[in-house]
């Protein structure tokens, strides 16, 4: 059930999302990516929850998505619509009233990065990584989260690790200011409690205000970046190349790509 692996629980006004799948590293298929979404909803109605912490059990916070699982849902649903799901989904984090933190430990890894990157603070453990390989796999990012790691890091960075692949590393990240603070992994949860604690004493009308000042500076950024992904992303999986990834890996060979170049939408050439 999804309702196990993503887990809502509230202790007073802190509403406490735990990703709970730790045989896979908390890695997300659809059912989770749905869990996840109706939590956002429900979060969006509850007048009585003042912050939200997003933590996981296990070894990691997510090892991104759950690539075992790709193919095998039936859906009547066309690449575009996923799209179109997945980011209205995550842009539910611009409609809430309150914060969410994010405890990262371990792997955080993809699709479910870019989700917190969208969140307002997140704090590491020591020896976290985080890292973008969607490019290996022959897609891009795109749940919206390079836009804001763009604002963080710059151009030089996000390239390094959307075109290699590249791990950043804790210490990278709070460098960059992708973390806000790095402590021990013992300490990860209390901090973060700690931190949900002084914004719940704060008054709501103050939080509400401040992060929706703070989040004007990056939102509009985001939402258009999600609206290329989804055209590019779209395009990506009917060119002859992603067919050719996808034929090597089931073959073990070499790929050969075709090198057809797919025009993508927007003024640049």
């Amino acid at each position: 059930m999804s309702e196990d692996r993503v887990r809502l629980s509230y202790e007073g006004p802190i509403a406490i999302i735990t990703n709970d799948n730790p045989e896979k590293h908390n890695a997300f298929d659809d059912d989770m990516d749905a869990r996840f979404f109706e939590i956002l909803a429900e979060l969006r109605e509850n007048p009585d929850v003042r912050v939200a912490i997003w933590r996981a059990e296990g070894k990691s916070f997510s090892s991104g998505r759950d690539v075992s699982q790709i193919g095998r849902q039936q859906l009547e649903l066309s690449h575009h619509q996923l799209m179109t799901r997945g980011h209205r989904g995550i842009q539910q984090v611009f409609e809430l009233d309150i914060p969410i933190l994010v405890a990262n430990h371990g792997w955080t890894i993809g699709g479910v990065f870019q989700r917190t990157l969208l969140c307002d603070v997140r704090v590491a453990a020591e020896g976290a990584r985080f890292m973008l390989p969607e490019l290996t796999h022959g897609v891009i990012p795109d749940t919206g989260g390079v836009a804001c790691l763009y604002q963080m890091c710059g151009h030089g960075v996000v390239s390094d690790m959307v075109l290699t692949g590249r791990p950043l590393s804790a210490e990278e990240a709070l460098h960059y200011g992708v973390v806000s603070r790095v402590v021990p992994r013992e300490d990860l949860d209390a901090t973060v409690r700690e931190m949900a604690e002084k914004i719940a004493k704060i008054p709501p009308i103050s939080v509400k205000l401040g992060r929706r000042v703070i989040r004007n500076l990056h939102e509009p950024q985001v939402r258009s970046s999600m609206h290329e992904e989804s055209l590019v992303q779209t395009l990506i999986n009917k060119a002859p190349d992603f067919d050719e990834l996808k034929a090597a890996r089931a073959e073990e060979r070499e790929p050969s790509f075709p090198g057809v170049w797919v025009k993508p939408p927007g003024p640049a050439q």
